[in-house]
């Protein structure tokens, strides 16, 4: 049984090479710990509510931070979090959306569902490497979450 109450980063990715890369990002400044990764928005929000292989997880602990991709199969990145941030047990939940979706209508789309962030996944692997490394160093280290 593994335990889903630490987790302090939920990244949400359906490919496994950026799931990867971004994992590779976090472990490179020792912030890999307690990071769980959801293929689908469906997933993602069975983690959010503790539904299904989450039941028993708290939805009193939630992560510090999701990195949320907008292109996802079964539920898109924009409807979780439509979702999450119109429940006010997870609105308070920082999101960053993670894309490569540069599209003006996204961005848009994305901050008026209540995005903390959006940020455009660079081509170049070193540039990739030091965004996420930047993204988990902020939002572990320097944000104050709401308790």
């Amino acid at each position: 049984m593994e335990d889903f109450s630490a987790i302090e980063i939920l990244i949400v990715e359906d490919n496994p090479h950026d799931a990867e890369l971004t994992l590779r990002a976090l472990k490179k400044n020792n912030l890999a710990n307690n990071i769980l990764v959801a293929r689908d928005g469906a997933e993602a929000l069975d983690f959010f509510f503790c539904r299904g292989k989450f039941e028993k997880r708290s939805i009193k602990n939630p992560p510090k931070v999701v990195l949320l991709d907008l292109k996802l199969p079964k539920v898109s990145g924009l409807e979780v979090l439509k979702i999450v941030k119109g429940d006010k047990r997870t609105s308070h939940i920082p999101i960053v959306v993670v894309t490569s979706s540069k599209q003006e209508p996204d961005m848009k789309e994305a901050y008026d569902l209540g995005a903390n962030s959006y940020v455009v996944k660079p081509v170049d692997f070193d540039q990739f490497i030091n965004a996420m490394s930047s993204l988990g160093l902020y939002w572990l280290l320097v944000n104050e979450p709401l308790k």
